[in-house]
């Protein structure tokens, strides 16, 4: 009988010691969440590419392609592990914050720059 009062009193003891403090949760689309300096978001391709293929190379997933006028990233497949950003001698690829990447066609996934830095299609 007295374990169950007591028990009673820590949870509400509980709940009432979270009543009174701030909510921790965002109203997202009105207020979104700073991202720090190390976050991987959209991959973006600058002029400074030299379709050298490193980045093509060390990527794990396979969502690099270079063509002889245009460098296409397929964020389908991207892990946005960071390795072609780390890799790259010229420095022509920076991840971005852009992480609001949800897409209702598919073709939009898929990132076409020219080679000059021109980007052809984005998100």
């Amino acid at each position: 009988m007295f374990k169950s009062i007591k028990y009673t009193l820590l949870s509400m003891f509980i709940v009432f010691k979270h009543l009174f403090k701030r909510p921790v949760t965002l109203e997202y689309p009105e207020k979104k969440n700073l991202v720090n300096e190390y976050f991987r978001g959209k991959p973006v391709v600058n002029s400074n590419c030299i379709k050298c293929g490193i980045c093509m190379r060390v990527c794990p997933s396979g969502a690099i392609k270079i063509d002889e006028n245009s460098f296409k990233i397929d964020l389908k497949k991207c892990i946005f592990c960071g390795n072609c950003t780390f890799y790259c001698i010229k420095d022509a690829i920076k991840m971005s914050e852009a992480y609001e990447l949800a897409s209702s066609e598919k073709e939009s996934l898929e990132l076409i720059y020219k080679i000059g830095g021109e980007n052809e299609r984005n998100i």
